[in-house]
């Protein structure tokens, strides 16, 4: 399912390489499987690594080009302009400030990396990269794939689960939106990064315990609750 889907989307100005609806939806669903092998081929390359796990500006470029190949003609490159979110009033950063603000997101979670859980470290990824909003179109693929990303690089567990986290925030918008409200407000508040996804967090540690009873579920072949 593609930002579209969700109401809080957003979209710069570019051309437009689809424009019939039915063909870019099924690039969409296309892009959306090779993006979520990249994911997994970054995390196991992460789990059965020699050297500590680093996230880079390049593996951000990298899942943004992943989620809209063929689509975006900005694919896998920072947005050239403004950028406006709906359903929100938090103003993106403009495009100058773009490429630093995600080297300091990398260097926030490589910097943290023995210090704060996986879900802190999820979590602020998520909401930060949705902060900055980096690229013309794609950007809550990307955000959840890198926040994926990174909670299983630093548990170091390829997580077992249908019921994917990735999944799941596509399937609780309101939760979603909410916790990410709440981390704007508190970052204005107070500019601290750990303090400031709290709900998001907590939001990703019950993602967590769904999709981890969800292989159980499935192993045993007993229903799942809800």
């Amino acid at each position: 399912m593609s930002d579209d889907d969700l109401v809080r989307h957003s979209k710069a100005k570019s051309v437009e390489i689809i424009s019939d609806p039915d063909e870019r939806a099924r690039r969409e669903a296309f892009n959306a499987l090779v993006q979520t092998d990249r994911v997994n081929s970054y995390i196991l390359d992460a789990i059965s690594g020699q050297r500590p796990f680093r996230l880079r500006a390049s593996i951000i470029l990298d899942l943004n080009r992943c989620a809209v190949d063929g689509i975006e003609t900005y694919a896998g490159n920072y947005r050239p302009g403004e950028i406006e979110i709906g359903k929100s009033s938090h103003v993106p950063p403009p495009p100058y400030l773009v490429p630093g603000m995600v080297e300091d997101l990398c260097d926030y979670i490589n910097d943290q990396w023995q210090s704060k859980s996986s879900t802190h470290l999820a979590a602020y990824s998520l909401w930060r990269m949705n902060w900055i909003h980096p690229f013309t179109d794609g950007n809550g693929r990307t955000a959840r794939a890198v926040s994926y990303l990174v909670l299983c690089a630093h548990a170091k567990i390829f997580m077992p689960g249908a019921r994917t986290i990735p999944d799941q925030i596509i399937d609780a918008r309101s939760e979603y939106y909410s916790a990410l409200e709440d981390a704007d407000k508190k970052w204005k508040e107070r500019d601290c990064p750990v303090e400031v996804c709290f709900q998001l967090e907590s939001m990703l540690k019950d993602m967590l315990a769904t999709q981890i009873t969800s292989s159980y579920s499935l192993a045993t072949g007993d229903e799942e609750d809800g």
